[in-house]
């Protein structure tokens, strides 16, 4: 019996030893959108609504990433036919502490003409030459406007109103420090809807999106083709190109966690700046918040709020940390001032080379 309990007792220990090495992207929230009474978009027969579409599309996905995935937690924000805030829907990808944030929708179009697939981040156009509101915004308003269907919306959302060009303005000044790989994986995203079942790619784009700006992890929106275009509906009706559909985005979500799990690995990164006072635990433990991914280096100092800032390379990526103590308390304690002005600001814990978010 003793012998049984020291075998047992081994096992737990290199399992838990396993579980503390096995960094990367562990959970993953599928949005499905719309839903209940809130159909979406309709197609001019009234025969076909966005919100079945959505979900026939996410539930095949979360499937895919469940078989092919084993150690990956894949939560789903509706998977039947009910009606989910916009608030809601972030939430539970918050409280999940979700690594990424997938929203599935099917746009439309007061015209038959548009037609094709187009990938979001949260953001303000790149181009530096266009207006916020010449581009995407009616169907950032049109998505937003979910929120109307709910009692007391300007309450529940402070304020927020998906008809007023200030609400937007207010939204883009806030800190969205996971846009960089938001945008790679709307990058694999759009690369892997290529040569599909819908034609057109409409490319990616950054746009104030409620749902992306309440999400605090990487967070992409995929419109999967016009359900007000012929062509386009013609196939969203086809349960093969749902199924392929879900399957571009699978493979999408594959290679950007290949990606997302080197780069929790963070060997050979130089580290920039020295942790500030408090020596780490007996283990070498550090406690964090990380507060910036970047695809280049950062030499501003007003960002890093007075603190001396720990930088860590992992390939093309550089982490940024502040507040690094021996103590997880003391790290926690200065998270609540941090996410005032950055609001998806985390605890990490930082073991040698290796960066692990603190639950």
């Amino acid at each position: 019996m003793k012998r049984t309990i020291c075998i047992f007792t081994v096992l737990f220990c290199c399992l838990s030893m396993a579980a503390g090495r096995n960094v990367g992207l562990k959970t993953v929230v599928i949005d499905a959108g719309h839903g209940g009474k809130d159909a979406g978009c309709v197609s001019k027969d009234s025969r076909t609504y966005e919100k079945n579409l959505t979900l026939d599309i996410a539930t095949t996905l979360a499937g895919r990433i469940r078989e092919a995935c084993p150690d990956v937690n894949v939560v789903m924000t509706r998977s039947t036919d009910e009606y989910v805030t916009l608030n809601d829907r972030a939430e539970i990808a918050n409280d999940a502490h979700a690594d990424l944030f997938i929203s599935v929708h099917i746009n439309a179009n007061d015209r038959t003409s548009p037609s094709g697939y187009s990938v979001h981040v949260l953001g303000q156009s790149s181009n530096k030459n266009r207006d916020l509101f010449a581009s995407n915004m009616d169907v950032c308003m049109r998505e937003n406007s979910v929120i109307m269907l709910e009692e007391d919306y300007s309450t529940k959302y402070q304020g927020f109103d998906p008809s007023d060009p200030e609400s937007y303005i207010f939204m883009m000044l806030m800190q969205n420090s996971h846009r960089e790989q938001s945008l790679r994986f709307a990058e694999e995203v759009q690369s892997k809807l290529e040569g599909g079942p819908i034609k057109v790619d409409r490319g990616v784009s950054q746009d104030p999106f409620y749902v992306l700006w309440k999400t605090s992890m990487p967070a992409v929106l995929v419109e999967l083709g016009f359900i007000s275009n012929s062509a386009d509906l013609a196939q969203l009706r086809r349960k093969s190109c749902r199924d392929d559909l879900a399957e571009r985005l699978f493979e999408a979500f594959r290679d950007y966690k290949a990606f997302y799990d080197e780069s929790m690995h963070l060997g050979s990164g130089a580290a920039a700046g020295t942790p500030e006072p408090g020596a780490a635990e007996s283990d070498g433990t550090l406690y964090a918040v990380q507060i910036l991914v970047s695809s280049r280096p950062q030499d501003d100092p007003s960002i890093f709020m007075g603190y001396a800032p720990k930088m860590m390379r992992s390939g093309e990526l550089y982490k940024y940390f502040i507040a690094v103590s021996g103590s997880r308390d003391e790290a926690a304690s200065d998270l609540q001032r941090i996410r005032k002005r950055y609001p998806d600001a985390f605890l990490v814990e930082i073991r040698g080379d290796s960066v692990v978010r603190a639950r």
